[in-house]
């Protein structure tokens, strides 16, 4: 299971005295609003830094850290992501997964068909897409209980039920 999520890239500084504009990359950008430290990704490793303020301006977070004070402190970090440690991931809800722990589980049908690993969960709004990279082409599974039947990450699996015309896409 992963140990880091990712919430955000900083795109670039916001004024002179050392904020970042962040790109969120998390459901709920007002998450942010909870967080007291973060993990910046830089070419050495991780970099733990302490969130001193947050803003929002259009669809960017606004971040002060405590250890940035100057424009020219920040600036090399443009393009870094943020990461968060898994205690301080957002609280999960009954049935729900972390979208990084599913990627590369093997997808298998009731049937006990193979069908491949779990490529990427597209985020429609009305439900969730699973993309499962087929032996000939992507498979698009709708995540409603219909058809995931259950996802075991102790067993490493994601058990589907396949309706009929799914394959037909």
């Amino acid at each position: 299971m992963e140990q880091f999520f990712q919430i955000g890239i900083i795109t670039d500084t916001h004024g002179l005295r050392g904020e970042v504009k962040v790109f969120p990359t998390t459901d709920d950008p007002y998450r942010y609003d909870d967080l007291d430290e973060v993990l910046l990704e830089t070419k050495e490793g991780k970099k733990l830094l302490h969130v001193q303020n947050v803003k929002y301006f259009k669809q960017y977070v606004i971040v002060k850290f405590k250890e940035y004070n100057h424009i020219n402190d920040i600036e090399q970090y443009k393009k870094c992501s943020l990461w968060v440690t898994r205690e301080n991931a957002v609280p999960l809800g009954e049935d729900e997964n972390y979208i990084a722990d599913l990627i590369g589980l093997p997808v298998i049908t009731d049937k006990g068909e193979v069908l491949g690993p779990l490529k990427d969960v597209m985020q429609t709004g009305a439900n969730d897409v699973y993309v499962v990279e087929g032996k000939e082409k992507e498979i698009l599974i709708p995540s409603i209980k219909q058809c995931i039947l259950n996802v075991d990450l102790e067993k490493g699996e994601i058990l589907v039920h396949l309706l009929e015309g799914l394959l037909d896409l």
